[in-house]
């Protein structure tokens, strides 16, 4: 492979904002795997966010690429997989297996898509100091006409599309807003755009933690939210507190403490057989590998209020935030039914978006 950018290449990155920043481009924010894709010829390397390579994971994607990239190119896009109408995570994780016999099952059975948004380069040329809106007319004229399973991400310069795009999109499970100047050069692993995502707060139950990596205060609580059946679900994390507030929440939580935890409602966790029929925290991980998924089980009495932008199925699709406890709410009245659900919106629609 010989490329004017040459893998690997960690993508261009965001920063949070609050509200959507006018005169600006805009695209919607896509729920799957960044991914920088080079072609050479008959050659395909698919890189990650961190630079390592996907290409054995999306076969599919690696054959197709030869048929509808540019001979020579270096593609920006996100890796999605679609099911009913709407982005599936969970589908897509499920491709990080170290058997390339399931990987090729699962590419037949529930295969991938790519969505471009921007290109680093085509043919000799580098586009890595052009600006974006250069290198966004390049790539339409590049992706004229392409066709599944690769897409052009629908873009606009129309502050209130996006902001309508914001509202109806995340039905289709996408993530929010992506905001970028129109005269930005491409700056590999820098937060020079802007992303907007939306938020939610609920209340839940604190059922337990795990230790930092740093030593033995806090890392993060674990949350649970109760069912129609009236089982504690494991449904995220929380984190990101100061190191003060890590080593209070040790002192704080002590009480709830539980030395035997066979009466806890996750006493099962460490049986990989049980976590096929409930969500529990410590489930076996390909992301996890080696790290230790042990926890602190504490009676569920203390409920907290968190802030999380959206659910992937039963869970928080990230890390929530800690918002303030609620010593006014009782536990089992922290349950689904709580949680705001987004208008369903077909993906279809959103990929076919002219935008203006």
């Amino acid at each position: 492979m010989d490329l004017p950018v040459m893998p690997p290449v960690k993508p261009m990155l965001a920063k949070s904002v609050k509200k959507i920043p006018p005169g600006m481009h805009y695209e919607a924010k896509w729920d799957g795997f960044r991914a920088i894709v080079h072609r050479d010829g008959d050659e395909v390397v698919i890189g990650s966010r961190t630079g390592k390579p996907l290409t054995r994971y999306f076969p599919e994607l690696a054959a197709r690429f030869l048929d509808l990239l540019p001979e020579r190119c270096v593609v920006d896009g996100e890796i999605v997989i679609a099911h009913e109408g709407r982005l599936d995570f969970d589908r897509l994780t499920e491709r990080i297996h170290p058997a390339d016999s399931r990987v090729r099952m699962l590419a037949e059975r529930t295969p991938a898509s790519f969505v471009a948004f921007d290109v680093l380069a085509l043919g000799d040329e580098s586009l890595l100091d052009a600006p974006l809106k250069a290198r966004r007319e390049k790539l339409e004229e590049a992706l004229a006409g392409v066709r599944p399973p690769v897409h052009l991400a629908p873009s606009t310069t129309d502050v209130a599309l996006a902001q309508e795009w914001f509202e109806q999109y995340e039905g289709a499970g996408l993530d929010g807003i992506v905001a970028k100047p129109l005269d930005l050069p491409y700056r590999p692993d820098t937060r020079l755009m802007y992303k907007i995502k939306h938020e939610r707060t609920a209340d839940v139950v604190v059922a337990g933690y795990r230790f930092h990596k740093s030593g033995p205060v806090v890392g993060s609580l674990l949350l649970g939210l109760y069912d129609g059946s009236g089982a504690l679900q494991h449904v995220g994390v929380c984190a990101a507190f100061s190191m003060k507030k890590r080593e209070e929440l040790v002192e704080e939580l002590e009480p709830l403490r539980m030395e035997d935890v066979s009466e806890h409602p996750w006493a099962r966790w460490a049986e990989e057989a049980a976590h096929e029929s409930a969500r529990l925290p410590g489930a076996p991980s390909r992301w996890s590998g080696k790290k230790d998924l042990s926890w602190v089980a504490l009676r569920p009495e203390r409920v907290v209020e968190v802030a999380y932008d959206h659910m992937e199925g039963d869970r928080f699709r990230h890390t929530a935030q800690f918002r303030r406890w609620r010593p006014d709410r009782e536990p089992s009245g922290c349950t689904y039914e709580q949680l705001e659900e987004p208008v369903r919106y077909d993906l279809d629609e959103v990929l076919s978006a002219p935008g203006r």
